[in-house]
């Protein structure tokens, strides 16, 4: 009889490639599906996480395959398939560096990251986008999930690498979508631009770093786009060691601090206020209270937590291996907070939640530039090594409600209305979610208000979908 996997081999089957490309009708659905949740959820993630005899280091540099569940009321429909990236399409060779895994040639090294169009998917001007923050996105067929190559706005151009982050905003007010690219060369700047009702980009300022710094996210409120700019660094003499950027990137602390910048949505002067060193990734929303501008996001408590993950990624992760997975004492803990900035540019911060594993922040779209009262999000519990929980925040009452999946790898949950004009927090919350012990993935589905009842309704997959990143819904039922 063979032995039971070790708990640290079940961590590791979040990083197990699926090379197949499937297309098929859910058989088990335990609970029931609401009548009223149709459409489509497309999320998006690494699929496979080797290039020929290259493994990869982390999920960073896996091409992105799209996963899709139609909802018709009564039947969930999943299809999956590859995002033909230039790696894709070039099957056994790694002819350019990853982020955190390098070439094997050192021409390969010398290029930019590949595009592999993994990290969020978008619905704008009625494109459906896969997003990757260092390239232009890739036009994706909604019915068939066929690559129809780059998509290239009309108007201003994206600068000279296309960069088009994975995390635009919208202005449910206006329509108008904002995002950023950051070029590095020659000189380091966030080129942040604006996309109009037409689909044509217009760029608003281009806003010099001085340095250069790693940047992921924004946020946007009625005036102005909102920037966090951590001191993370790439070290320039590591990197020329043939290190990948991600084992460069350098948490300056002592010699920088974290700048919020305010960037006018009219073209006018950016603001800058200086903070003291912090770390995060995401950034849940922002909005203007007076003169005053807030923004929320996780901070994390520990601000050497780069330099952890760095350590991690110094090794292949190969998915049988236990460094395939972060345990709880070295996975990032953090709090939820909103920064009040005030027109003087001081700066206050007020703590939302206790200080626990969390991140992957979402809200109901709907509230965006506006303030928002209630926040999802990822959580781990005190004995898993992956995320492995959703939690809701509500800021009316201070209460916060999860639920846990058990044994489990738990994708970002993405919240849905009840319909155009419901209230804020009625609706669904769409939760992937892969049970490591059986090794297949389900999507379930919760009562936005009371996620700690436990799913509604559970869609099984026949098999498991490797670790993911984000998504979106589209009313649209894909044919």
């Amino acid at each position: 009889m063979p032995a039971e996997p070790t708990l640290k081999q079940l961590h590791g089957r979040a990083f197990a490639s699926l090379h197949d490309e499937m297309d098929y009708q859910v058989a088990r659905i335990d609970g029931t599906l609401p009548p009223e949740l149709t459409g489509t959820l497309f999320r998006i993630g690494p699929g496979k996480f080797e290039v020929g005899d290259t493994v990869l280091k982390t999920m960073f540099d896996a091409d992105g395959m799209v996963s899709r569940f139609v909802l018709d009321g009564k039947t969930v429909r999943f299809t999956n398939r590859y995002v033909r990236t230039k790696q894709y399409l070039g099957g056994d060779v790694m002819s350019q560096r990853g982020i955190t895994t390098n070439a094997p040639t050192l021409r390969g090294n010398l290029m930019p990251p590949a595009n592999t169009g993994n990290t969020n998917m978008a619905t704008i001007c009625g494109d459906l986008l896969a997003m990757w923050e260092g390239g232009p996105p890739y036009k994706i067929d909604p019915d068939s999930l066929d690559t129809l190559g780059y998509k290239r706005f009309d108007g201003d151009r994206l600068g000279y690498l296309g960069s088009f982050s994975a995390h635009p905003k919208w202005d449910p007010n206006t329509g108008e979508v904002y995002n950023f690219g950051l070029d590095l060369l020659p000189t380091p700047r966030l080129r942040c631009f604006k996309v109009d009702r037409a689909g044509r980009s217009h760029q608003i300022s281009s806003l010099k770093l001085w340095d250069m710094v790693w940047n992921h996210d924004f946020a946007l409120t009625e005036n102005h786009m909102v920037f966090v700019l951590d001191p993370l660094r790439p070290n320039i003499p590591t990197l020329l060691r043939t290190r990948s950027l991600a084992q460069a990137l350098d948490y300056q602390a002592r010699n920088g601090s974290t700048r919020f910048a305010l960037v006018p949505r009219d073209g006018s002067k950016p603001r800058i206020i200086e903070h003291e060193a912090l770390t995060h990734v995401h950034v849940t929303n922002a909005f203007e209270d007076g003169s005053d501008t807030v923004v929320e996001f996780f901070r994390f408590d520990d601000p050497d937590v780069w330099r952890k993950l760095g350590q991690a990624w110094q090794e292949p992760a190969d998915p049988t291996d236990p460094r395939a997975h972060l345990t709880i004492e070295e996975w990032p803990r953090g709090h939820l907070s909103r920064f009040r900035i005030s027109k003087s540019g001081r700066i206050s911060e007020t703590v939302l939640s206790p200080s626990a594993p969390m991140e992957f922040p979402q809200y109901d779209w709907r509230r965006s530039t506006q303030e928002h009262t209630v926040t999802y999000a990822c959580k781990a519990t005190e004995d898993i090594g992956h995320y492995n929980a959703v939690t809701r925040i509500d800021h009316r009452t201070g209460v916060q409600s999860t639920f846990d999946f058990g044994l489990a790898q738990t994708g970002e949950p993405l919240f849905v209305p009840r319909s155009r004009t419901a209230a804020e927090d009625d609706g669904w919350l769409l939760v992937l979610n892969h049970d490591l012990r059986s090794h297949h993935s389900q999507l379930a589905i919760f009562d936005a208000r009371t996620i700690e009842d436990g799913p509604l309704a559970t869609a099984y997959l026949e098999h498991h979908l490797p670790i993911g990143f984000h998504g979106t819904f589209s009313r649209r039922i894909a044919g």
